[in-house]
């Protein structure tokens, strides 16, 4: 008989019993623990090809933001392999049933204090100072920026304004590539955040505070960003596009956007929906330069049709969205402040004839 009022025989078979158990429990967890892995590791390529992805970066502010996630990773993987090895080596020692008063290197204070003290304070101080030199790399650009771009978050839609250049659109962010631009953003009504994971990190847009943000492009694209704060119903359906142009074509763009509104041929479908847009409700809420249309509620639309998308990234902008847009706008984006326009077929179809001439 020994300490525990057992034979020796009883003992060992004990041992054998309560080993079998701890390898099967053991077993579990690391094959757990092994599918949690794999799933993990194919999430995250997955998120690489994503259209929004923070690791498929397109200039070199995203590229350290990236760098930066990638160093987070492999830490994270280190420490799950060393789990996993020392969660193995628990279960084979009791699968041995080894007696519990012998002592190895997995074991005693000295350990505790190593993998839950010593280990995790070192893994921590290099997450922090990875991410202090991230910061400080992404505080300010290389080189001046070549240009300012002003960015005001409203419910549910983005205003640019190029105030250099004296122009101005909604939802779409014009950049030539290859330079810095300086972003300064306002939110107009709430708490807004601009987001463009594959050229930038998040900033906020706050009332009455002026914030600053950096973009680069390394190669022509187009960019999507989102909103990235909750700012009511629609925060999901508020986004945009960044454009990133070769300089000479950017600067084409913004000397066509410089120009007024074409002034519509006499007696033709486009000036009738001129004369539409003009006597309806819409010239109180939204600008086109060359009329008398100065409201200044919802986007410019000097040159909507020249646009990709509709109502902040919801719709591609085709002739058929317009018009379901400009007919009942709640029902596709509820919440957002633009009512609905009661038309008639002909009067809908001379008005659409317009909008889509403005370029």
């Amino acid at each position: 008989m020994n300490r525990w009022g057992m034979s020796t025989q009883q003992r060992r078979a004990y041992e054998r019993v309560r080993g079998g158990r701890s390898f099967g429990a053991g077993a579990k967890a690391a094959v757990l623990g092994l599918v949690l892995a794999i799933a993990g590791f194919a999430f995250t390529v997955r998120l690489g090809r994503a259209e929004t992805s923070v690791l498929d970066p397109a200039g070199p502010r995203a590229a350290r933001i990236a760098e930066l996630w990638w160093v987070m990773f492999a830490l994270g993987i280190a420490v799950f392999v060393v789990v996993m090895g020392l969660l193995l080596v628990a279960i084979f020692r009791g699968k041995r049933g080894s007696d519990t008063e012998e002592r190895g290197p997995f074991t005693g204070t000295g350990f505790v204090a190593l993998g839950g003290a010593v280990i995790p304070f070192l893994i921590l101080m290099i997450v922090f100072g990875a991410t202090l030199w991230t910061l400080i790399a992404l505080a300010e650009p290389e080189g001046p920026p070549g240009l300012t771009i002003e960015v005001a978050g409203h419910q549910f839609w983005w205003e640019v304004r190029y105030p250099d250049q004296d122009v101005v659109t909604a939802n779409e962010i014009h950049i030539p590539t290859g330079q810095p631009v300086e972003l300064k953003l306002i939110g107009a009504d709430v708490i807004h955040s601009l987001w463009v994971p594959q050229l930038s990190g998040k900033l906020d847009l706050i009332p009455g505070k002026t914030n600053t943000l950096w973009l680069e492009a390394d190669e022509p694209g187009e960019y999507r960003g989102q909103c990235a704060e909750f700012c009511g119903i629609q925060h999901a359906h508020m986004a945009f596009l960044v454009i990133a142009q070769p300089p000479n074509e950017f600067a084409e763009w913004l000397d066509a956007q410089r120009e007024p509104s074409d002034e519509p041929a006499p007696d033709s479908v486009v000036e009738r929906g001129e004369q539409i847009f003009l006597g309806s409700a819409c010239v109180y809420c939204h600008t086109v330069r060359g009329t008398n249309a100065s409201g200044e509620l919802g986007p410019d639309l000097t040159h909507l049709a020249s646009r990709r998308t509709l109502a902040a990234g919801t719709l591609e902008n085709n002739l058929g969205n317009l018009a379901g847009w400009i007919v009942d706008p709640q029902s596709i984006k509820p919440g957002n402040k633009m009512p609905a326009t009661n038309l008639g077929s002909e009067e809908l179809q001379d008005l659409l004839a317009y909008l889509m001439s403005l370029r």
